[in-house]
């Protein structure tokens, strides 16, 4: 029987003692197929149940004891193919039977084992806070605090059962054991670049240095240079070391300050001795993995215009155990304002770091990301490439910003001023301001005069949930010069028309538009924005509720950025969990929110939940984009009435060169379509028919984009945000 891509047979069997009934499983990835089965040669009618947004099939047939043998035949496009052929026998039966009942006994004891290991870790957790802060000295107000704290650490462990959690040691290096990929050892490239690996170095102890210099010198690319830069170093073993290398290969230089200047200084002179076509950076304790600079040779050979390379990174504690990887994402501006997520490793072409004169005195702890933030002024998007493998292993060692960025707190200033530099050198008016809670950077940008904002809300009675939300929006809004466009489908309730009258009569700035047709959330909102008045739109659902005051402020500052399309913000459920940070594409077959249910006060790995990043698309729940960005893409695609029209809207943007983010600093309450409903609940309904064509609709226009999302990272889990497969 011939494999075919397109259908697979996860499982097939005859089972029933008595009563035998033939079912099969598995999923097709065509669109219009059905399934046909003969038995003993004649064809019988079987149920066949395709759930078509997810791919999967079921069929099933009653059989009786004498029928011998069953077939299945895949239908479509003309063709009749067999995708499976059983025997009914009682033999085989019975061995289903044993089979099912060993099943059935494996995911009970693997339940019970969870459930055992769930709340295992959640008492145990609070047992150890109970007595670190308590000292088990328990209140009847202590005891309720612990309740939903136990009930908090069972979420989170439930989150990790089927995956791997990376920021977990122990997790990450079994992920490491299955998943590292192995290396070519002797590569062979027609375009072999001279790369200079350049390092300051300072009082490092020998067995650091050596261990650093050793892994530049195994690599499996071998046209390097090593351009040291002793910045007049008062330890012994450091100077004995430089001195041994030196002799050792002819591909080292070292240069020795006669005075002591600081990281930027040192680095300027090991650039001055460097001969390369590309420059990398690196610290005198950390590692290159040996694939390192092959890799960045392998993608010059693809495309030699390429300027600035970087990989994903991770640190070595002090036993030489890898742990806390950064898997990034691709290159992505608004990011790289709120942090220098680039980092380590990385290469850049020489003759654009000669052109801006190297590192700047007076950055020193952010001189990297300074560099990195000229050097990309100076390039375009389509120069710079990310290889999301993890090529530099950062060393833990006491006091180094690898072990807590605190430990270095001027870096944190000094990054500060990189960044408002920066936006100034682009004639950008912004202030830069350091997130209170993490190291990272907000921007704020200014303007001279509020522009027009129209904000459209449709709805449909619940006047309770909508006068929540234009009660928070009316008096919480520090911003003045909006309007509000509330979109009126198909309201029958008296309570809602009197909600109506009396925000016309309060409020100048406010405004029904009838839209009595069959709800169509992408013609509503697209009927609205041709008659709002505003140079900005917000997309708004009638179940939010405002809690960040200047929350117009911040998000037009970015709408009016002329790269940045769609503009979001945090949002969150009334019990203070995250139902939206930002959309992440593939995960759970086209797209779903990241950090849900993460507790409001997560700052998030890396500043995730803090500061603003790109995503690929944001919820239209709150969002907002200019008119003429709007427009651009012709709006809300009409096809799609209920379902993914925030998506494919963010995607056209993308599409354009538009950069979509998240401003995580900008916080609703949402409530989730509570007037609307869940569509995929009855598949046997019209609803569900829709959202199947919506779901196909998404996946045959962008499917391209779905499964590599540039704001997320391959090495990443495409069942659940931000972890790691086991499998």
């Amino acid at each position: 029987m011939k494999k075919l891509d397109y259908i697979n047979v996860r499982d097939a069997q005859v089972h029933g003692l008595v009563n035998p009934t033939f079912i099969m499983r598995g999923n097709c990835s065509l669109k219009d197929y059905s399934l046909e089965v003969e038995v003993d040669g004649k064809i019988k009618e079987a149920h066949f149940l395709p759930d078509l947004a997810s791919d999967n099939y079921e069929l099933t047939l009653s059989l009786n004891k004498d029928d011998s043998v069953v077939k299945v035949y895949l239908l479509h496009d003309e063709k009749r193919e067999l995708i499976c052929t059983r025997k009914n026998t009682f033999f085989k039966r019975v061995k289903s039977k044993i089979r099912t009942l060993l099943q059935k006994s494996v995911r009970k004891t693997k339940e019970t084992n969870n459930k055992f290991k769930v709340n295992f870790y959640a008492v145990g957790k609070e047992v150890k806070y109970i007595a670190k802060e308590y000292h088990f000295v328990l209140t009847l107000n202590r005891l309720k605090q612990s309740k939903r704290r136990i009930k908090e650490n069972k979420k989170t462990k439930n989150k990790f059962l089927d995956v791997y959690n990376f920021l977990n040691q122990k997790e990450y290096l079994l992920w490491l054991e299955k998943h590292e990929e192995k290396f070519e050892e002797h590569p062979v490239f027609d375009y072999n670049p001279l790369i200079s690996i350049v390092i300051p170095v300072y009082n490092v102890e020998r067995k650091y240095l050596s261990e650093c210099l050793d892994s530049i010198l195994n690599q499996t690319y071998q046209n390097f240079e090593i351009c040291l830069s002793n910045d007049c170093s008062t330890l012994q073993e450091t100077i004995d070391t430089l001195n041994e290398y030196e002799k050792k290969d002819t591909r080292i230089k070292v240069h020795h300050r006669i005075e002591n200047g600081h990281i930027s200084r040192a680095t300027n002179d090991a650039l001055n001795i460097a001969s390369g076509e590309f420059v990398g950076l690196m610290d005198n304790d950390d590692l290159l993995a040996r694939n390192a600079l092959a890799e960045c040779v392998a993608v010059l050979n693809k495309n030699k215009e390429l300027d600035f390379i970087y990989t994903d990174e991770d640190k070595m504690d002090m036993e030489g155990l890898r742990r806390d990887p950064h898997f990034k994402s691709d290159y992505a501006p608004d990011s790289l304002l709120g942090s220098n997520y680039l980092c380590h490793f990385e290469i850049m072409r020489k003759s654009i770091v000669d052109e801006i004169g190297g590192f700047r005195v007076g950055y020193e702890g952010a001189q990297d990301y300074d560099i990195f933030l000229r050097f990309l002024e100076k390039t375009t998007a389509d120069r710079v490439y990310h290889i999301p493998k993890i090529l530099y292993h950062w060393r833990m060692i006491e006091g180094s910003t690898a072990a807590t960025i605190d430990s270095k707190g001027y870096a944190v200033e000094k990054g500060r001023m990189a960044v408002e530099d920066s936006l100034k050198r682009r004639n950008i008016n912004a202030k830069v301001t350091v997130h209170p809670r993490v190291p990272y950077y907000l921007v704020e940008y200014l303007y001279k005069a509020e522009p027009m904002i129209s904000i459209v809300i449709p709805t449909k009675d619940y006047a309770d949930v909508t006068e929540q939300c234009l009660k928070s929006l009316f008096e919480k809004t520090t911003y003045k010069n909006y309007e509000v466009i509330l979109m009126n489908n198909n309201s029958e309730k008296k309570e809602t028309f009197d909600l109506f009258n009396k925000y016309k009569e309060k409020y100048d700035n406010f405004r029904v538009i009838d839209a009595n047709y069959e709800f169509n959330y992408s013609k509503i909102n697209n009927q609205a924005v041709h008659e709002a008045k505003g140079e900005y739109i917000v997309l708004l659902n009638n179940d939010t509720e405002i809690i960040t005051p200047n929350w117009l402020q911040i998000m037009v500052g970015y709408a009016m950025q002329p790269h940045i399309g769609a503009v979001g913000t945090k949002l969150l459920y009334p019990d203070n969990t995250v139902q939206h940070a930002g959309i992440i594409l593939g995960i759970g077959g086209i797209a779903q929110h990241c950090f849900i249910d993460n507790p409001r006060d997560d700052v998030g790995f890396y500043g995730r939940l803090s500061v603003p990043f790109n995503y690929s698309a944001v919820t239209a729940a709150c969002l907002m984009v200019s008119k003429e960005k709007y427009l651009e893409v012709n709006g809300l695609e009409e096809q799609l009435q209920v379902a993914f029209n925030d998506v494919d809207f963010n995607l056209k943007l993308l599409d354009k060169g538009y950069y979509n983010i998240c401003l995580n600093h900008v916080e609703l309450y949402h409530h989730e379509s509570k007037s609307r409903g869940d569509d995929t609940v009855d598949t046997n309904s019209a609803k569900y028919r829709r959202f199947v064509q919506e779901h196909d609709y998404i996946k045959d226009k962008w499917g391209y984009m779905l499964y590599n999302d540039r704001f997320y990272n391959p090495n990443l889990s495409l069942k659940k945000a931000f972890v790691l497969d086991k499998d």
